[in-house]
């Protein structure tokens, strides 16, 4: 936390000659602002964007306390009042009657005193090399070799011990004693029960044709949280990746009468919030035991709209709701095209940071179509598709536009579109009470006949973008090792396997072991040992697939992190034994299990956990059935889970990493197939 506030701006991109004129650029815009000033509609749309969000104080997942102890620090650490960083209502409403007093000015005058005539600010260029890993890594190597020749044999032998004691030490494991010193549950302070979030459905409300879902909760502090989703099913596989740029083009580019930056500002005066986002979730065939593994080709594809208003301002929360799904601004070139420059920046800058993330979502394609899909559309495989989007874009629009309009055109159609709709919303029952005549005229001012056409039942068939998905499948993502060359000086290491195939039942108990091997193993090999940022392992015995995958983070090793991988199944059997005769150690594994299960959750997140669990069909039996199983978790459940790891079938490999991280590796005997994508 920082005293003295700073504020930053840049450009990426920028051709070596231009950082004058960037600065300059800078300038000159702040200066033009401070001289027009903003008008009231600007004001008080920031103005209930900033009261929205310090009234509903929505931290999310992230723990509501931590928030207001890192809120206190920002004071309390220079002495001053830590309750003065979380009181704003007096400030708040100071800054309201300067407000009313001189209006815009109160901005400009700011604007001058702190940015414009603020002489302590540094102008910083940032330029790339396509030489530095090689110079930074022979600079290294020069100066080790200068410390290391000017040691004695003795001091030699010294760090050589010295290290070795090092290493023991951070594998050695915790003695019970040592681990009993610290308070912790039992598992008979844990509850057997499953919190339920009420879910209230609602079909055809009102003859509108549209499902309507309701999760009414004790307080939502006047805010009423909506989500409404359209079909995209019937979006031909090849338009399919363009559904992300469509989501972006319903809040970006204006809509109806208003332009961008008006829609924006009405967003921001109305509401707390409004997006646009796709959803492809993979749900559980009919014919499909729970807890099975499948096919994953059944799934629900829709665009979520979602938002956030106070319970009176719902009719304009809903309304912008109609507003961007019916009259977004498509035709809208040099938009798209900044978009996309966008995406294809963040896209390539996101796999140089985080890269694991990439590597993981590049091995879970190999074996399931829904995994397959999303990684087209969110990928490695998305960068080279969001470049080939930028070339149309720039030289022949009209394609472009073509396809995006037929997008609408199929969401929107007449005979299919409100058999496909679903509004979902949270609030408490006072919430509920007062918007509902804005739903209602909401419901029955959406495009599409009520008495249309229905959708094809996707819990019973195969969806089709996941039938056209598995004739390309074997040929653009099959079983090998790959290698993605960034510039960068760590790697993303990732393996996969599948560890249950397509017909078994996976256990509740496999959640137990995957997190003790993330939290045990793999923590003190990848990072404690290794240096690496971080050391995971991902399964979901939920998601149906059966594959399991090992990841990496800002990792310095490549070919020793892969023979880590390699030796967690017996690590797993060693720890197996150990389990079987420490019983507070098994408690542990589960509680810590339990406690990711049961994390506090917000109002919003409440609904969309029981929007969840509505579109999976997933029963309170089931829920049940799985806390129980995670609950009952032996040592020899530990055990199978680690004979299947060290069956490894059909592995495979991602690593993101530099070129000579690939070659030290190939040289170990690693060898992948190496791609440049960046």
């Amino acid at each position: 936390e920082l005293l003295q506030a700073t504020f930053a701006v840049g450009l990426k991109g920028v051709e070596a000659d231009n950082t004058k004129a960037v600065q300059t650029l800078v300038l000159d815009t702040l200066g033009k602002i401070a001289e027009e000033g903003f008008s009231e509609d600007d004001i008080a749309s920031a103005m209930n964007t900033i009261e929205f969000r310090l009234r509903e104080f929505n931290t999310g997942s992230f723990p509501k306390g931590l928030s207001f102890m890192l809120g206190a620090m920002s004071k309390w650490i220079y002495d001053e009042s830590p309750t003065d960083a979380l009181r704003f209502e007096k400030p708040l409403e100071e800054l309201k009657e300067r407000i009313a007093k001189d209006g815009s000015k109160v901005f400009t005058d700011f604007m001058k005193d702190y940015l414009i005539n603020n002489t302590h600010r540094v102008t910083i260029e940032m330029v790339p090399s396509g030489t530095m890993e090689d110079e930074t890594k022979k600079e290294e190597e020069d100066r080790l070799a200068t410390i290391k020749s000017s040691l004695s044999d003795t001091e030699l032998d010294k760090i050589i011990n010295d290290t070795t004691v090092l290493r023991a030490f951070q594998a050695a494991e915790d003695t019970s004693e040592d681990r009993n010193t610290i308070p912790s549950l039992e598992l008979s302070d844990l509850k057997r029960t499953v919190t339920e979030y009420p879910t209230d459905v609602t079909e055809d409300e009102s003859g509108s044709g549209i499902t309507v879902l309701r999760h009414e909760l004790s307080s939502t502090s006047g805010i009423a949280y909506v989500n409404f989703a359209v079909d995209v099913s019937g979006v031909a596989f090849e338009d399919m990746p363009l559904l992300s740029l469509y989501t972006r083009v319903m809040t970006e580019t204006g809509a109806g009468e208003y332009s961008d930056v008006e829609l924006s500002r009405r967003i921001g005066t109305f509401t707390g919030g409004v997006g646009a986002s796709l959803s492809t979730r993979t749900v559980r065939a009919e014919s499909v035991e729970d807890s099975t593994v499948h096919d994953c080709d059944h799934m629900l594809t829709k665009i979520f709209i979602g938002g956030k208003a106070t319970s009176d301002k719902a009719d304009e929360l809903l309304s912008i709701f109609r507003l961007i799904l019916t009259e977004s601004n498509l035709d809208s070139q040099k938009k798209v095209i900044e978009m996309l420059k966008e995406t294809k920046t963040m896209i390539e800058s996101n796999i140089q940071g985080s890269g694991h993330s990439y590597s993981n979502t590049r091995m879970k394609a190999r074996y399931s179509v829904s995994s397959y899909l999303g990684e087209k559309m969110g990928g490695i495989t998305y960068l080279e598709t969001i470049n080939s989007i930028l070339e149309d874009a720039e030289n022949d629009w009209p394609s472009v536009l073509q396809r995006l309009t037929r997008i609408r055109e199929i969401v929107l159609d007449n005979n299919l579109a409100r058999n496909g709709m679903l509004l979902d919303i949270t609030g408490d029952s006072a919430v509920l009470a007062e918007i509902q005549p804005s739903v209602d005229s909401f419901l029955q001012q959406l495009p599409g006949d009520p008495k249309g056409s229905k959708f094809q039942d996707f819990y019973s068939t195969a969806h089709p973008w996941a039938v056209a998905a598995k004739s390309e499948m074997s040929i653009k993502s099959p079983l090998k090792d790959e290698g993605f060359v960034v510039p960068t000086q760590v790697s993303y290491v990732g393996k996969a396997l599948r560890l249950y195939s397509s017909g078994e039942s996976v256990p509740g108990s496999s959640a137990v072991v995957s997190r003790f091997l993330r939290t045990g193993y793999l923590w003190d090999n990848v990072r404690v040992i290794g240096g690496a940022y971080g050391g995971m392992c991902t399964f979901d015995a939920k998601a149906g697939d059966g594959v399991f995958t090992f990841i990496s983070y800002r990792d310095p090793n490549l070919d020793k992190t892969l023979d880590v991988y390699d030796g967690a199944a017996d690590a797993l059997l060693a720890a197996a034994e150990v389990l079987e005769k420490d019983e507070k150690e098994l408690a542990t594994a589960i509680i810590g299990t339990v406690g990711d299960m049961d994390g506090a959750l917000s109002p919003d997140q409440k609904g969309r956990v029981a929007l969840n669990r509505w579109l999976s069909r997933e029963t309170p039996e089931q829920r049940l059935a799985y806390r129980e199983a995670v609950l009952n978790t032996k040592a020899e459940d530990f055990k199978d889970f680690a004979l299947r790891l060290k069956a490894v079938k059909e592995p495979s490999v991602a690593v993101v990493s530099s070129s000579s991280a690939f070659e030290a590796a190939a040289a170990a005997g690693k060898v992948m197939e190496v791609k440049s994508i960046v």
